[in-house]
């Protein structure tokens, strides 16, 4: 039976992916921050695992316990929203330290596995914001766009052992809770320094004004492609409004 270690699935794509995976029949080891009853059915093909991407020791605890893997989904992210001028650095690398290096630790972790056995999979979750010119995004695409280029030259060294790299980019999302952690728990408005006022509104209106967006069930389906790929294809797009923009490129 396949297994799949999933980063992140307390809520949003991460949860929605797991789900996915166990209904299709895999084993699945889903890993959060701070593991809680309830997120996922009784099932001996679900374990919940405790696992902080920013810290090594949670990361070697958790592959420890999780035992061989066939596929590792880095999903957990922090989002960051607001105009450059006025977010803090300490909040630049907050957002790195998850986003980026939270996901170059466990991959590096997992790889002499996946090396060792000839087979396996990384599949780094991204967001359409490296696909367009987003407004209000500097932090969190620069950690995202680092992503996608840290994941295209890994597949080119994973190739010669049968191992593969990929990213999917999800769409925006409105039942998700990134909106909600995007502003660090201060309004946006705080994070907006006075002159950028008539930008920022502007360009929030217009992204409430967007036709499309992204479902989780979208992300999950798109995962799940990206893991049984065997094409080379690299990037997957995910859901309707990040396949829009990705064709516009």
């Amino acid at each position: 039976m396949n297994t799949v270690l999933i980063t992140g699935t307390s809520s949003g794509y991460g949860r929605e992916t797991a789900l996915h995976f166990h209904e299709r029949g895999w084993h699945v080891i889903a890993t959060m921050r701070t593991p809680r009853p309830g997120v996922f059915p009784e099932s001996d093909r679900f374990r919940v695992v405790e696992l902080d991407v920013t810290r090594p020791e949670s990361i070697t605890a958790a592959f420890e316990a999780a035992g061989p893997i066939d596929a590792l989904v880095n999903n957990a992210g922090i989002p960051s929203m607001g105009v450059f001028e006025g977010i803090s650095m300490d909040r630049v690398r907050e957002v790195f330290e998850t986003n980026t290096f939270g996901v170059m630790a466990t991959t590096q972790a997992v790889l002499p596995q996946f090396r060792e056995r000839g087979s396996g999979v990384v599949v780094n979750v991204t967001s359409s914001v490296v696909l367009g010119h987003m407004p209000l995004t500097s932090v969190y695409k620069a950690s995202k766009m680092a992503v996608e280029g840290f994941t295209s030259s890994l597949a080119l060294e994973l190739a010669p052992f049968g191992v593969r790299a990929k990213t999917v980019e999800p769409g925006a999302c409105l039942t998700t809770n990134f909106g909600a952690g995007a502003m660090n728990d201060a309004p946006l408005e705080e994070l907006v320094p006075a002159p950028y006022a008539a930008f920022t509104k502007k360009s929030m209106d217009d992204f409430g004004g967007q036709d499309v967006f992204t479902k989780e069930s979208d992300v999950a389906e798109t995962v799940w492609q990206a893991v049984h790929d065997t094409t080379g294809r690299l990037r997957f797009p995910a859901g309707p409004d990040a396949v829009r923009l990705d064709q516009a490129k």
